[in-house]
């Protein structure tokens, strides 16, 4: 897939709010994840599939999504950029709020290889 069907495809999974989907299927066993901080007891970066599938894991089991928004995408060469406005409520203090956060992403040979996100800490 080039990278304007990767970012395509990408945005269109997230919208329907099928995020592990989109991780299984366009990110490369090698990816390299990272976030502006560290979530509780792990690391601000997520090395390798199954790193970032936990990531994904722990994020899901901590969080309820109320409602998903999904701009974008922006492509530019081997690259794109993903708006996304969350309405979540973390589980382990009942707190509820609006996660808003910019996803920058690299491909190579028709897959995800590197991601990093950026938003207010």
């Amino acid at each position: 897939m080039t990278t304007q069907e990767v970012a395509d495809k990408l945005v269109s999974l997230c919208s329907e709010g099928k995020f592990l989907e989109a991780t299984q299927a366009l990110y490369s066993p090698d990816i390299v994840s990272l976030e502006p901080v560290a979530r509780p007891g792990g690391s601000r970066e997520a090395k390798g599939l199954e790193a970032v599938l936990a990531k994904g894991e722990w994020f899901a089991a901590n969080h309820d999504i109320h409602s998903t928004t999904v701009e974008g995408p922006l492509v530019a060469g081997s690259h794109f950029a993903v708006t996304f406005k969350l309405e979540i409520t973390f589980k382990p203090e009942n707190k509820r709020f609006t996660m808003e956060e910019i996803g920058v992403y690299k491909v190579a040979d028709g897959k995800v290889v590197h991601e990093e996100f950026f938003y207010a800490t």
